[in-house]
């Protein structure tokens, strides 16, 4: 996994990289268990300080993302497996309703974008 990091974001350089590590937890980019690039290697890769690099995985520690061992390092945590299905499904929803907002322009009832949807799942099974 590739982190990007720039200086002339608005953004703190440590929110760039746990926004980015939340991502490819949540995209599944990142198991859960999976082991993630220690400190010291992350910053040195970066070249930001070792403090920017610690204080990104603190954030995701305090979200419940990541667990990390003294003397083992950082992995992601167990936990994070629920918060990828709540973000699976809360993106599902924002394209559903999208498709639901775009039939009712198009003039489709609720009924009609539900049929066609319905007809879509049985055309792939």
């Amino acid at each position: 996994m590739d982190i990007v990091v720039s200086n002339a974001s608005a953004k703190p350089i440590y929110q760039q990289v746990a926004d980015q590590l939340k991502a490819a937890i949540l995209a599944g980019e990142l198991a859960p268990g999976e082991a993630l690039p220690s400190i010291r290697g992350l910053a040195n890769d970066l070249r930001v300080s070792v403090i920017t690099t610690k204080r990104a995985y603190q954030e995701l520690e305090a979200e419940a993302l990541i667990d990390t061992v003294p003397g083992r390092g950082s992995f992601v945590a167990q936990a994070a497996e629920g918060l990828l299905t709540e973000e699976r499904n809360r993106r599902l929803e924002e394209l559903l309703q999208a498709a639901l907002d775009y039939g009712r322009e198009a003039g489709f009832s609720d009924g009609e974008v539900r049929e066609r949807l319905e007809l879509l799942a049985e055309t792939d099974d």
